[in-house]
């Protein structure tokens, strides 16, 4: 297990009550939360305070949330930041993504996938403090970047090993084969290739092989989901 770590969050959100119920459930989960309602403020405060993930929206008064992202880039590259919008179409998570952002979440969206995003973006920002996750029998060296079953190095590929370590840091929420493209693929990757369900499936094959049953579900319509069961 990780050690324990506060990370510091700025929430950059004008829809005040959206805002605060997001802040509400991040301080619940013991991160250190900081709110801003324009481009121009979360500028400011950006150029003083050291956080360790920004939730940006796009449509901001003063400075627009894209403006804000590619000011940020300019200067610092470590600082995850995950786009918080309505605007949902592949070309616009695109251009989000290039622009220089770790994640992009479409609005309406369910409280606990966001905390699961952030888990996600948070757990790669400390790798290097050697977290090892684990999933029944299987663990995942996220510094060695190994996967193993009982001591047992697997032999993945690199994609699959990217695609296990998503899964792994998303346990028990579905992926869709979108996002996998989103954080294992580059952006050029069509959403509608054979890619990812070739490499899921071979991924799966060795995985039923090393554990003797399967981590990885399906749920029709939402995405795969790594479960600890049998």
């Amino acid at each position: 297990m990780c050690k324990e770590i506060v990370m510091r969050i700025l929430i950059v959100e004008d829809e005040r009550a959206l805002c605060d119920a997001i802040a509400r459930s991040l301080r619940n989960l013991a991160y250190s939360v900081d709110c801003c309602h324009d481009g121009q403020e979360a500028l400011d405060l950006l150029g003083v305070e050291v956080f360790d993930l920004v939730v940006l929206d796009l449509n901001l008064p003063r400075i627009d949330g894209m403006t804000v992202l590619k000011a940020l880039r300019k200067t610092d590259r470590e600082t995850k930041v995950l786009i918080l919008s309505a605007r949902g179409k592949v070309f616009d998570k695109v251009t989000g993504l290039d622009a220089g952002a770790n994640d992009y979440l479409t609005k309406p969206f369910h409280l606990d996938e966001l905390a699961a995003r952030i888990r996600s973006l948070t757990l790669r920002r400390f790798a290097q403090d050697n977290i090892v996750l684990t999933c029944g029998k299987l663990s995942f060296d996220t510094k060695a970047r190994i996967a193993s079953v009982g001591g047992e190095a697997l032999s993945l590929t690199r994609k699959e090993t990217g695609i296990l370590e998503y899964l792994m840091l998303n346990q028990g929420r579905p992926v869709s084969q979108e996002e996998l493209i989103e954080h294992v693929w580059d952006s050029s990757v069509n959403s509608f290739s054979n890619a990812t369900r070739v490499h899921i499936s071979s991924l799966r094959k060795k995985l039923r092989s090393a554990l003797g049953y399967d981590p990885i579900r399906n749920r029709i319509g939402e995405g795969y989901v790594m479960e600890d069961s049998e």
